[in-house]
């Protein structure tokens, strides 16, 4: 999508502090964090969220969800807060979806 922020990102036209990429995934730097350590992990393939997968998303999906904790070690984070908003009614505000990974002494409260 090329209006899409985050296919901006994957596509190197708009910089990112990467710190996680695989050939299916990309986590970055939030560039208004709400913790110590904010990443966000999107899928390279553009999804808009949670709503638009279907079966053959499962494998993407599986190796998603098996990476994140990998991403945060990156952080040196062993205790962490992972989101996804779905919707604007879920909150979500980049229609390209994305988990949070949150940790860090100043986790935000629900």
């Amino acid at each position: 999508m090329p209006d899409c922020l985050f296919c901006q990102i994957v596509a190197g036209k708009i910089p990112a502090n990467v710190v996680y990429e695989d050939e299916h995934l990309l986590a970055f730097h939030d560039i208004a964090p709400k913790a110590d350590t904010h990443l966000l992990v999107i899928p390279k393939r553009h999804i808009v969220n949670l709503n638009d997968l279907s079966e053959a998303d499962a494998s993407l999906m599986s190796h998603l969800m098996l990476s994140l904790s990998a991403i945060a070690r990156t952080q040196n984070l062993t205790g962490f807060r992972t989101i996804t908003n779905t919707g604007k009614e879920g909150g979500q505000e980049v229609f390209h979806m994305h988990f949070h990974i949150l940790g860090g002494d100043q986790l935000p409260g629900f």
